[in-house]
């Protein structure tokens, strides 16, 4: 595909799923399908170790999850703002930083651009949530620059940023016949971002919309946190979370918070981190407890357990029925369930925090809560049943309407101006 017409790509590089959008000239964004007619895809890589090949999104989890050799990578975006960034890692017999495995998933993004329209546009947008990090300027913009370096290395020459509630909105925008004070409220994976922001048909054409946004937030809590949650509280106890040993005092927890966060999982698999929760054993009263432990360390389980943990959260904020999880692949016979009264007890301090930050955006825009016309929802993580009922309990006359929870910033982003 070639255009006499300028056209913007926008990519929205999630915690957990990413997808691309472009619009050429001035018409209508289109999607761009990453797998197959998919139009988003999980932000994962795997590093297959006996055929040196690497997988992306839908294929990486696959690769993993039906036990081929190698690494799996998730959650990279978490990795932006911290000092873990620059460290290396062996990737096909290399050393590589993190911020390098960064640039080569949004290479992979680059190329797929490429394949589906000919070219890759010559501007590019990425979104960014409104704090990589909080409360600290100096690590969030290192963060932004590092991923702005992450996509020059990928291919992009012209790199903007846009914030993803604020793209959310411009997409929303576009559906509207009147004038409207829309809340944004943006759950991704690894952030909570919220925008006031006033929207409308005849907004759309104006190039400065900075007069527009009312106010923004936002909270580094997002999917992944409760994942990280509700596998502490739910299934790291079936490794030994705060068993009581024989000295009377609980196995130390170091090891299980971080088997439970996704983006450091793969520092458990060193063999200097399993020799020293081998050295834990001494700690159990239950030994078959550490024996569990070390299963999952010594085979690589760990990512498997955070996958059970994140589509049993799936499952019952849909269905809103307890679910059973089968543990089976760790210990025969294992198991263990989640109920929608778990979801919520465990999560109501996180979501109490998400939800005092879009009440914390609300009055930095000096409105009440009556004069917004609706609370537009879009992140994967949105779709939370617990989460959607605190919204509603603190805006109670206040419409609910959902997006392109997948889709919808990255179509934002190819909507901004330039």
């Amino acid at each position: 595909m070639t255009s006499s017409f300028p056209s913007t790509l926008g990519i929205d590089f999630g915690t957990s799923n990413s997808a691309m959008a472009l619009r050429i000239g001035s018409a209508a964004v289109r999607p761009i399908p990453l797998e197959g007619e998919q139009t988003a895809m999980p932000t994962a890589l795997f590093f297959h170790s006996e055929e040196h090949s690497t997988h992306y999104g839908r294929d990486a989890m696959t690769q993993y999850l039906e036990g081929e050799e190698g690494r799996l990578m998730r959650s990279l975006k978490s990795l932006l703002g911290s000092a873990l960034l620059q460290d290396k890692t062996a990737v096909h017999g290399h050393l590589v930083s993190y911020q390098d495995i960064i640039a080569l998933f949004l290479r992979h993004l680059a190329a797929r651009a490429q394949q589906v329209l000919g070219q890759v546009p010559e501007r590019v947008v990425l979104g960014r949530p409104v704090h990589f990090v909080d409360d600290d300027a100096e690590r969030d913009a290192l963060a932004e620059s590092a991923l702005r370096e992450a996509a020059h290395r990928a291919g992009f020459a012209q790199v903007q940023f846009q914030l993803e509630p604020i793209a959310a909105a411009l997409d929303y925008e576009q559906r509207l016949d009147r004038e409207s004070v829309v809340l944004v409220v943006d759950i991704g994976g690894g952030t909570s971002d919220f925008t006031v922001v006033r929207l409308g048909p005849e907004r759309i054409a104006r190039a400065d919309r900075s007069v527009d946004v009312l106010a923004t937030s936002g909270v580094h809590i997002g999917g992944t946190d409760f994942d990280h949650r509700l596998n502490l509280e739910l299934l790291q106890p079936l490794l030994g979370f705060r068993h009581i040993g024989k000295t009377g005092r609980e196995v130390p927890n170091k090891v299980f918070f971080d088997l439970s966060t996704w983006h450091l999982i793969q520092w458990l698999y060193t063999a200097k981190a399993v020799r020293e929760a081998q050295g834990l054993r001494s700690n159990y009263q239950d030994t078959r407890l550490h024996e569990r432990l070390m299963t999952v360390l010594e085979e690589r389980l760990g990512h498997r357990l955070a996958n059970t943990m994140e589509q049993g959260k799936i499952a019952v904020s849909q269905t809103g029925a307890a679910q059973t999880l089968d543990l089976g692949w760790m210990e025969a016979q294992l198991q263990a369930e989640v109920t929608p009264e778990a979801l919520t007890a465990h999560l109501q301090p996180a979501l109490a925090r998400v939800v005092a930050c879009a009440a914390e955006c609300l009055r930095r825009a000096g409105l009440q809560a009556d004069a917004v016309d609706a609370i537009y929802l879009t992140g994967g993580s949105s779709a939370l049943r617990p989460l959607r009922s605190a919204l509603r309990v603190a805006f109670p006359d206040t419409p609910q309407v959902e997006g392109d929870l997948f889709g919808g910033v990255a179509s934002g982003l190819a909507y901004t101006q330039g």
